[in-house]
């Protein structure tokens, strides 16, 4: 389940970062704050097996005490920042499975954050980044863009296309046939809000099942979770206020992309809390009934569900409830698929590169679709094979027997 939720820092605030327990009082120095952060790796190196970057490699300076002690020293001022180490600090995945095995109780994932922030002060970001930005802070925009992109993509070259096809609009949501018990607020986010139209849709049929009725509150956005990971703390900011107003009043919020939990949960208003609607579905499984599946799908667990959110338990739960299925999980590669916010878009080949193991071991199986809970995955992955990529609540509706009668 996700951690209690906590009052988000103010709009232009540099401390919304990852891992954070709640608000802070800016340091009086930045630097000294984020020397402190490196300051409690002690060098251990039991964090070196669970980077992907590092299993990759094989390089000190690409694994994550290498990347503390080189923000650490810039910070303090004892090395110059260069080309090659400001490399190494891109390459970071921001997985934070170092994070989840440290001894020591580092919290990377706001260290990463706080380094990224000072290396944009002084370096630009890609204009790829800063072109994905743009469009995910401004939904019209990014909408029409993606209605464009569908229609064009039978015709775009392969390297035109960095994205799987969108899917067509889904018009309106089910609804439960009898008066619904209880309303459920639900985030939608920015790429997510046209990808996963089918995917709402399902969510939708699940809960009216429950007797349930999702609401989409007006005025929400992008999580800002990959400003905030490239170091636009200001952006980042914008956005959480955005969401802060939209949810005011909501007790509790869905969410459906494991990238995005986090930075919603920091962001929304004192009482409200965000809610993976796996875990949310597992808790009222007991009523709900399944048909048959007797076929095998391979399940991809992402960083951000394992090490943050922590909603793996409740999948497994869920899909072990429907009968005749059979679950492989995949585990080959380097622990990521490479996807990592926007490095699928700005590094195409080293993501690929972390995804070819993944996609290797999903035709080998012999499974006939892929599963996987967060969006940025799906749309990697769903790029690399022609098999149906969906989020597992998508296959669960189809699953749903509608028709049978609650134990």
């Amino acid at each position: 389940m996700p951690a209690a939720p906590s009052q988000p820092a103010p709009p232009g605030s540099s401390l919304s970062l990852p891992g954070s327990a709640g608000p802070a009082t800016p340091p009086a120095d930045p630097l000294a704050a984020l020397a402190a952060l490196a300051d409690r790796c002690v060098q251990c190196g039991l964090c070196l097996p669970a980077c992907p970057t590092y299993g990759r490699e094989r390089v000190e300076a690409e694994s994550p005490r290498g990347r503390i002690a080189l923000a650490r020293a810039w910070a303090l001022d004892t090395i110059p920042a260069t080309a090659a180490s400001d490399a190494h600090l891109d390459h970071c995945l921001g997985c934070r499975s170092c994070e989840a095995v440290c001894p020591a109780g580092v919290e990377y994932g706001r260290l990463l954050v706080a380094a990224r922030g000072r290396q944009r002060e002084r370096r630009p970001a890609g204009w790829r980044q800063r072109l994905t930005e743009t469009l995910a802070a401004r939904p019209r925009a990014l909408g029409a863009g993606l209605t464009l992109y569908r229609a064009a993509y039978p015709l775009l070259p392969a390297a035109l296309r960095p994205l799987p096809r969108p899917p067509g609009r889904v018009r309106g949501l089910p609804r439960p046939a009898a008066p619904a018990t209880t309303r459920a607020a639900l985030f939608v986010g920015c790429v997510a809000d046209t990808y996963e139209a089918p995917l709402r849709a399902a969510l939708a049929r699940l809960c009216a099942a429950l007797g349930i009725e999702l609401e989409i509150a007006a005025g929400q956005g992008c999580c800002g979770a990959i400003h905030e990971h490239a170091g636009d703390s200001v952006g980042a900011a914008a956005l959480a206020a955005r969401n802060r107003t939209a949810f005011a009043g909501r007790a509790s919020v869905l969410t459906l992309a494991s990238g995005c939990h986090d930075s919603l949960r920091r962001s929304l208003p004192a009482g409200a809390h965000a809610v993976d609607a796996l875990s949310f579905l597992a808790e009222r499984a007991d009523a709900l009934r399944w048909r048959r599946a007797p076929q095998r799908v391979a399940l991809h667990l992402p960083c951000t569900q394992r090490n943050v959110v922590k909603s793996v338990p409740a999948l497994r739960r869920l899909l072990a409830r429907v009968p005749g299925l059979e679950v492989i999980e995949l585990d080959a590669g380097f622990g990521c698929c490479g996807a990592a916010g926007t490095q699928m878009l700005s590094e195409p080949q080293r993501a690929a590169d972390y995804r070819a193991p993944l996609l290797e071991q999903f035709e080998r199986s012999g499974a006939q679709r892929l599963l996987s809970a967060n969006i940025g995955c799906r749309l990697h992955l769903g790029n690399g094979t022609t098999a149906t990529v969906q989020h597992p609540l998508e296959f669960l509706a189809e699953c749903l027997d509608e028709g049978a009668a609650p134990a």
